[in-house]
Order: structure tokens, then C-alpha cells, then sequence
């Protein structure tokens, strides 16, 4: 009876594993050819229904069993999976443009306030979240060279955050499959950290509300709870002051991000910001327009347009080329945050100049739409909308000579 109850257990454990479930048919006890056939397929108890033959009691009880997989089985199998907690995870992390914003005043913390319509969209990155067995350290590796992967990594200051928060005791690596590019308008850092917090909180059960996630994500960066919106939301303060709106804008609206290999540096941007150049019209206002009239050019307003373009007068005269050789091609075109994206809304096509001319030949180009996700989800992949070209493999572990 003892090999029966090994041979219970061995059966039992192996039927967990979906790689192995189909490889356990028929089992032989004692290596005999006197044995008897005991089928399970009904009775997941492992109850042997019928007697062995009595000619054999004088033997060693020989016997086969012949298993054949159950629905019942594989239930109780996938319990027991989602019973052993999560240990891998896999998300989308948007990026987003500003379809207007306008800066609406100076803070005494030095900081500015303003006042914009955020958008996400379907160009993003892709994060791979594993649990660590490490107790002190997450470690991340990226497939694009430039990108910190050490303390000064948004996504490692919201697991830290996180555990900060919570007194949780996990620890991930973490691999950032980068499409967004950095220095480019669109919130692709932000968006990472507030995916890490998302994550971070799956793993550990879902204990914080997405209020609480929202509210903490202040702390390390003034886009990031914008991320916890339902997609579309009129953001003020210094951008962490979230209000839903519902889109005003079809989703299914295509557009184009030209980009070109310049970054623009935000703080170098703020720094040549003029408040009494900026734009007078209330914001609200357009906020309210969008809504009733849909996307045009006199609606994206970027008060942060003149002072990138002094950064980098090349975005201004691409701006222009756009707007030019568009022929009512776009409903609008705008730069999103403090650059250097340009966004053409209404085609995902650029203008052939983009194409032609040597000048152009390195900018990036995605075509893209806009997204939203529901409560309680994070926001899903698309189907479509992805950007061009492709990026070489590059990884290197937080040990390796970064500060800790």
C-alpha cells in the first residue's frame, strides 16, 4: 500500500505542471507483466474501483495505472498556480502627448503651474517584471543603450516608493523593452514608474487603492499620475492634479510623431520660458471647445512651443515643413510637452519631404491612436500602431559599477 500512496502523490504533483500533464498515460508499478489496470479518469480520489485478481495474493500487489486527464484536474491545477502567487508579469507602458497646455504661472517652490489636455496613446514599451530572490536590490536591463538603470531609473524609484509605502519585502527584475524614445515630449519615463507601481502592487496582492498608487507617484515625478487616470484627463498644478474627462477626441483618430534625433532639455526649456509671451486664452476654454467642436489647429496651444524652439530652432523650421506640406492633411499639428516630438493628428502618414530629403533620414517616426483603459486594468497593447526601425540588444545589471 505504501507504493500506492507514492504513487498517488507523483501523480498528483506532476499533473500541476501544463507541460507535463499530457505525458502521464499509463504507470507500472514493480516493472511486472502481471498487473492490473485501474482507470481514474472519473474519480479524481485515485480510488482504485475494482479488486486485484486473487490468484495474486500470495504476490507483491502489481499494478498499472492508466491515467487520462480531466477537466476537473486542470482546474484544480490552475488553483493551485494562482494559490502559489504571482512571479512574472508582463505590461504595456503608454506614452502620452499633450494635445494643449498651456503654463499659467509661477510657483513659489520654483516649479510652474499649468494647465493641459493629456492624452495616452498606443506607442509604448513593454516591461517585464520577475520576482528576485534578492532582499536589498531590484536590477534592471533595457534593450537601448543611454538609458540609467540604477537609482536615477524612474521605474527603480517606484519599486522603491512602493516598498516604502507598503512594507513589502519584494524585490524584481525588471527588463524595459524600450520603444518610446527619451527626451522626446511624451512621458515615456513616467509612464514606466507608474507601470512599475501598477506591477508592484499585483505582485503583493492589489493591498494599495489606485488612489493611493496615484497619490504616491507625486513624489518621485509631476507626470506620473496622470498615468492613473482612465487615459484622457485635464491635469493642473505642476501636472499632478488629475480631473477624467471623457475623450474628446475618437479614438480611432490616426496621427504621426516625428521626432527628430535632438532631445530637448526640459529644464532648459522652462529656463527660456517667458511667462508674458505666453498665450492669454483660458484654458477651460479650450478644454470646453475640444469637447464640443473636436481637434483644429487653434485648440493645441503649447506654451512650451517658443522656448524649445529657441533650444532648438531646427523643431521650429520641421514644425513648419509639416504644417506646409500637409495640404489639409492633419487637423492639427503641435508639439507635445517641452519636445521634440511634432504631432500631426488626423494621418498616420508623415510628408514625403520626412522621406526624401538626407536631412530627415535619422528622425523617428511612429504612427499612432489614441487610448484609454478601464478601472481596476492597466492599459492594453494595440493591435496596430507601432514605430519604425528596430534597436540593438543592450543590458547591464545594477551591480555592474552603478551606484547603489
Amino acid at each position: 500500500m505504501a507504493s500506492t500512496q507514492f504513487l498517488h502523490s507523483s501523480i498528483l504533483y506532476n499533473s500541476f505542471n501544463s507541460t507535463k500533464r499530457s505525458n502521464f498515460s499509463t504507470i507500472r508499478v514493480n516493472g511486472s507483466p502481471n498487473y492490473q489496470k485501474i482507470n481514474l479518469g472519473r474519480h479524481p480520489s485515485f480510488k482504485p474501483m475494482s479488486s486485484l485478481d486473487p490468484q495474486q495474493s500470495g504476490e507483491r500487489r502489481k499494478i498499472e495505472i492508466v491515467y487520462n486527464p480531466e477537466e476537473k484536474l486542470n482546474k484544480l491545477a490552475d488553483e493551485v498556480d494562482k494559490e502559489a502567487g504571482l512571479s512574472r508579469l508582463t505590461l504595456f507602458s503608454p506614452c502620452k502627448v499633450n494635445v494643449f497646455l498651456r503654463i499659467t504661472g509661477k510657483r513659489e517652490d520654483g516649479y510652474h503651474d499649468l494647465a493641459s489636455l493629456f492624452h495616452v496613446i498606443s506607442l509604448g514599451d513593454k516591461i517585464k517584471f520577475s520576482l528576485s530572490p534578492s532582499k536589498t536590490k531590484d536590477s534592471l536591463s533595457t534593450n537601448v543603450p543611454g538609458v540609467p538603470l540604477d537609482d536615477r531609473n524612474l521605474i527603480i524609484k517606484a519599486l522603491k516608493l512602493y516598498r516604502q509605502k507598503t512594507g513589502s519585502d519584494k524585490y524584481f527584475w525588471i527588463h524595459l523593452d524600450k520603444k518610446v524614445p527619451t527626451g522626446a515630449g511624451l512621458g515615456g519615463g513616467s509612464s514606466n514608474a507608474a507601470t512599475a507601481l501598477w506591477a508592484a502592487n499585483q505582485f503583493s496582492g492589489g493591498i494599495a487603492t489606485e488612489k493611493e498608487l496615484q497619490e504616491w507617484s507625486s513624489e518621485i515625478g509631476s507626470d506620473i499620475p496622470f498615468f492613473f487616470s482612465n487615459g484622457v484627463a485635464y491635469c493642473t498644478g505642476r501636472g499632478e492634479e488629475v480631473k477624467d474627462v471623457p475623450p474628446p477626441i475618437p479614438l480611432d483618430t490616426p496621427m504621426v510623431l516625428i521626432k527628430p534625433p535632438e532631445a530637448c532639455s526640459t529644464a532648459q526649456v522652462y529656463k527660456c520660458l517667458r511667462l508674458d509671451q505666453t498665450s492669454k486664452v483660458d484654458p477651460l476654454s479650450l478644454l470646453e471647445k475640444i469637447s464640443r467642436e473636436g481637434i483644429s489647429q487653434d485648440i493645441c496651444i503649447n506654451d512650451l512651443e517658443p522656448p524649445a524652439f529657441e533650444v532648438l530652432p531646427t523643431l521650429r523650421r520641421l514644425k513648419q515643413r509639416i504644417i506646409a506640406a500637409s495640404r489639409g492633411q492633419y487637423h492639427a499639428v503641435f508639439m507635445s510637452g517641452s519636445g521634440s516630438t511634432i504631432v500631426g493628428i488626423g494621418s498616420p502618414d508623415p510628408p514625403q519631404f520626412i522621406y526624401d530629403e538626407e536631412t530627415y533620414k535619422d528622425v523617428f517616426i511612429s504612427e499612432a491612436t489614441f487610448i484609454t483603459r478601464e478601472e481596476n486594468e492597466w492599459y492594453s497593447e494595440p493591435t496596430s500602431g507601432c514605430s519604425t526601425g528596430s534597436v540593438a540588444e543592450f543590458s547591464r545589471p545594477l551591480s555592474d559599477g552603478i551606484a547603489q
